[in-house]
This record gives C-alpha cells, structure tokens and sequence, in this order.
C-alpha cells in the first residue's frame, strides 16, 4: 500500500478515519481512470502520512543550534502547507482556496489550536512551546499579543516536530477541528 501511496500524486490528507489510526487520503488515481484523473479515497497509515509530510529527521545536536524563531518560521510554512492540501478538494477557484485557507492559519485560529493541543502534549512539548511564546517579538497590530505569541508557539512546536518526529506531528494535526472544506 505505501509504494501505491507514494507513487500517485497526493492532494489532502481528509481526516482520521477509524480508531486504528489509519487516515481517508484523496489521491488523483490515473492508473484506474487512463488519461482522466479523478479523486478516489484510499487510507494510509499514520506513518505513511507523516512520510508525506517530511524529510527524515534531523539530529537532536543540530537543532539545538535554531533559535525558536527559526522553528516557528518553517512552522507556519509547514501549517500553511497541511491546511492548503486539506482545502484543495472539492476543486474551486482560487479566491475560495484563499478565503478557506486564510480563516485557518490566521494567529486567532492559531491560538485556538494551541489551546486544544495543550491537554495532549508532553512535558518537553510544553517546554518548547514555552520557548516559541517567549521568542514572539513583533506583532501586526491587529492582534492581541497573547494570542501572537500563542500562534508563535504552535508553529514553533509544528517546526520542532516536523524535523524531528513527523508521525507525533501527524497526530497533533489529526486532532485539529479544523472547517470541513466547502464549495464556496
């Protein structure tokens, strides 16, 4: 199933389908449809998604070295990047795209993300988003700074996760309520 998986190309990973932890993946599947690519649903594994979510992991000792801010920057690209595969189906024009995944990764909706998280992190999980809230400096104007610095912790514990344990980080996205995609 994981060749299969890997060798079509993948649009968003759904949701968590089933208390086995396997997770509903569209796919353009052009084996089964010749030349017209059509979405079909298949599962993968919690460890098949977190592999298409990243690179191998990096040793402990070289990201000592990033400072909090580093870690919330790929962060956010890496939370921006979860939020548009889930929006691309059902297929729409781009505004709604925008609109849908601009709702998701703004800071307010950060923060309400964190705050769902927090019952279901480790001790040095908690540690570390301390340290992304203590590293948010500056701040649009719009928003509260508590919730700046909230946003700033998820996405510093999405960018430490994603380079060191990409199938803990697939377990904490699983558990975002994040809007069902719509056809706007």
């Amino acid at each position: 199933m994981t060749r299969q998986i890997h060798e079509r190309v993948l649009n968003p990973i759904a949701r968590l389908v089933n208390a086995e932890m396997r997770w509903e993946v569209a796919l353009t599947d052009t084996a089964r449809h010749g030349d017209r690519s059509q979405p079909c649903v298949e599962t993968a594994s919690l460890d098949e998604v977190a592999f298409m979510l990243s690179f191998p992991p990096l040793v402990e000792t070289s990201l000592q070295q990033l400072p909090p801010a580093a870690l919330a920057y790929l962060g956010d690209a890496v939370y921006e990047l979860y939020v548009r595969r889930l929006y691309l189906l059902p297929p729409k024009r781009l505004q709604s795209y925008h609109v849908q995944v601009v709702a998701q990764v703004r800071a307010e909706r950060q923060a309400e993300h964190l705050r769902s998280l927090m019952p279901s992190l480790t001790e040095s999980e908690l540690e570390l988003v301390k340290r992304g809230r203590n590293a948010a400096t500056g701040r649009p104007k719009r928003v509260d700074p508590s919730v700046y610095q909230q946003a700033t912790s998820l996405e510093t514990l999405i960018g430490y996760l994603y380079l060191t344990n990409p199938t803990r980080l697939a377990q904490l996205l699983a558990q975002l309520e994040l809007d069902t995609p719509t056809e706007l």
